[in-house]
């Protein structure tokens, strides 16, 4: 996926390392894999389902921008850099943030429907939205997801997700379906000639849909394990 933008700009997917970056230096969470309680931006800014229900929505977005140890982050935010190398110039800019915050809030819905009660943090739901987005732009360009490696990207960490400890199943889960999602609502209104910013529309009410959604899967108080990431 390269280039329909006319650009190869990637200013958007270097704004969220950067903020990822200062918000991972900032939690305390510096050790290889994390532990301990980390600084009050760790604390106050993690996915918890009771905080949620206490009013603290924030957490639906910063859990996103955290991560639990150096290892976790180095991951997520080479897939997203290179992700976001393939998309980003592909779509725009615009379009871009649309669709990885859209799968960030995916990620939280997720999140919560599968363990409200699990503190929850990392950028993987929003990038395995990335992922969703690259499949979904790719077969509307006719390449097959699958010979463009993407499709074995997505499966290689879901099963991962499924077999790993410790790993937010819901939230990787939510992310790629809301990822895919906003990719294909920007393509539908394409399609159907409406004007412009009818894919914005639909992504803002994906977004909103999954917000509501969070919200409600933390007052259900559902329950989970430990710390996913």
């Amino acid at each position: 996926v390269r280039a329909r933008a006319g650009t190869d700009s990637v200013v958007v997917t270097i704004a969220i390392i950067a903020v990822n970056v200062v918000a991972f230096l900032a939690s305390g969470q510096l050790s290889f894999s994390g532990g301990g309680t980390g600084t009050r931006v760790y604390v106050d800014g993690l996915l918890f389902g009771p905080s949620v229900v206490a009013g603290e929505d924030w957490r639906l977005l910063t859990y996103g921008f955290l991560h639990a140890g150096l290892i976790h982050i180095a991951l997520n935010m080479f897939l997203l850099w290179i992700l976001g190398q393939m998309l980003e110039p592909a779509i725009g800019h615009v379009r871009f943030a649309v669709v990885y915050f859209v799968a960030l809030f995916g990620g939280a819905f997720g999140a919560l429907v599968f363990s409200a009660d699990v503190p929850t943090v990392g950028a993987s739901g929003a990038i395995f939205g990335l992922m969703g987005a690259v499949a979904v732009e790719l077969n509307h360009r006719g390449r097959s997801i699958m010979e463009a490696g993407i499709g074995g990207l997505i499966v290689i960490n879901l099963v991962f997700s499924f077999v790993g400890s410790n790993i937010s199943v819901g939230g990787h889960i939510g992310g790629l379906v809301f990822g895919a999602l906003a990719m294909f609502a920007f393509h539908q209104a394409e399609r159907h000639r409406v004007p412009e910013w009818a894919g914005y529309a639909l992504n803002l009410a994906l977004g909103a849909g999954a917000i509501a959604g969070a919200i409600w899967a933390a007052n259900a108080q559902l329950f989970g394990g430990s710390l996913n990431l």
